[in-house]
């Protein structure tokens, strides 16, 4: 009798353990995304599974998960005949489908045509030009001309002149060069060659409850808000970025400013109504304008925000936009978080990203 009640209270203990694990939120969902990531196996049928597995959800006090194949086999798990756990999954193979094709892209002056980029994948150009754009966020032309933008930047930043710099990254002409030059750069080309000379940007350094904070405005609004633990190397960042402008330390209209940001890093809820100077390639662009419409107070995964945009396999590249976006708070990717509501991944870390959702959420001014 006791042994009985013991195992069935190790059962019950058994089972919440696992319904508390975010990774049985992944095997429920059967999400892709989380394939080589974990196993699990299943003690009533003494199989292990990738967490896809379209196999009958086994019942939680059944269930232990598994760092890898080999973790599981010594438990003593044989590989289900359904999801073939051993293989590489479906995702696996089209994300190396398309990297391969995105390296063909890089080498090429010019951009492959569809149907040879399909044929190198072995798949359909319909299917390929579906499946390029899921992992990536963008088109094989607009890669294509992603390469091309940034191998303009490299040769500008080398010393090449603008007409050396557009042929060399196979521009058919200086009309269509010019046409993209101010998406492609964020600046004229000449201006960009000049590592920003002529532009005038006002900055000031300052701290807050999270650090110290940089704030610098060009003439079109907010080009960055930093925040760190050291304001030299923000200050260090920051002159690298804007290499050859021309950087105008804040006067007292200037620290006004700042201390209107600054109260906004505060208390988000209260809005920011500045102008902002929003640099990036038109994904980035894309994903920033996103994050701008989550309100305060709440969150998003990275894969709702994927499928926001119109993109829900492009998970990734949402991903490296929040983690390229140089306007902290003002682009709140500090809102993006797990599919599991775990949080992960933020420019300035993950302590300022949690107390700015808790202040959010609280609905709380900090500062005097």
């Amino acid at each position: 009798m006791v042994s009985s009640v013991k195992h069935v209270t190790g059962k019950a203990a058994r089972a919440a353990a696992v319904l508390q694990d975010p990774r049985w939120a992944a095997v429920l969902a059967r999400d892709p995304a989380a394939d080589g990531r974990f196993y699990y196996s299943v003690d009533s049928t003494g199989v292990y599974c990738r967490p896809s597995c379209g196999a009958r959800r086994p019942r939680p006090e059944h269930v232990r998960f598994h760092e890898s194949c080999e973790a599981a086999e010594r438990a003593g798990f044989r590989p289900c005949r359904r999801c073939k756990p051993r293989l590489a999954s479906a995702q696996t193979e089209a994300a190396a489908r398309v990297v391969a094709a995105c390296r063909l892209i890089e080498r090429s002056d010019t951009l492959p045509h569809l149907a040879a980029l399909a044929a190198q994948a072995g798949l359909s150009p319909a299917y390929f030009h579906r499946l390029f754009k899921a992992h990536t966020g963008l088109t094989p032309r607009e890669y294509a001309r992603a390469c091309r933008a940034a191998r303009v930047r490299e040769a500008l930043a080398d010393g090449a002149s603008v007409t050396e710099a557009f042929h060399a990254a196979g521009y058919g002409s200086s009309g269509r060069f010019y046409e993209a030059a101010r998406e492609v750069l964020g600046m004229e080309p000449r201006v960009y060659r000049a590592g920003g000379r002529n532009e005038r940007i006002r900055f000031a350094i300052g701290e807050c409850s999270l650090g110290s904070i940089l704030v610098a405005q060009s003439e079109r609004g907010i080009c960055a808000i930093s925040l760190g633990d050291d304001p030299e190397q923000l200050l260090r960042d920051f002159q690298r970025r804007f290499a050859r402008a021309e950087l105008i330390g804040g006067d007292a209209e200037f620290e006004r400013l700042v201390a209107r940001v600054v109260a906004f890093v505060e208390a988000p809820r209260t809005g920011l109504d500045l102008p902002l100077d929003i640099r990036g390639t038109a994904f980035q662009q894309r994903v920033w304008q996103a994050l701008r419409a989550v309100p305060p107070g709440t969150t998003v995964s990275y894969a709702e925000l994927a499928r926001r945009i119109g993109m829900p396999r492009a998970v990734r590249a949402v991903g490296a936009a929040c983690g390229a976006n140089p306007i902290a708070v003002a682009i709140p990717c500090h809102r993006v978080v797990r599919s599991d509501g775990e949080l992960n991944g933020y420019r300035w870390g993950i302590a300022r990203k949690r107390a700015l959702l808790e202040r959010e959420a609280a609905g709380e001014t900090h500062g005097d």
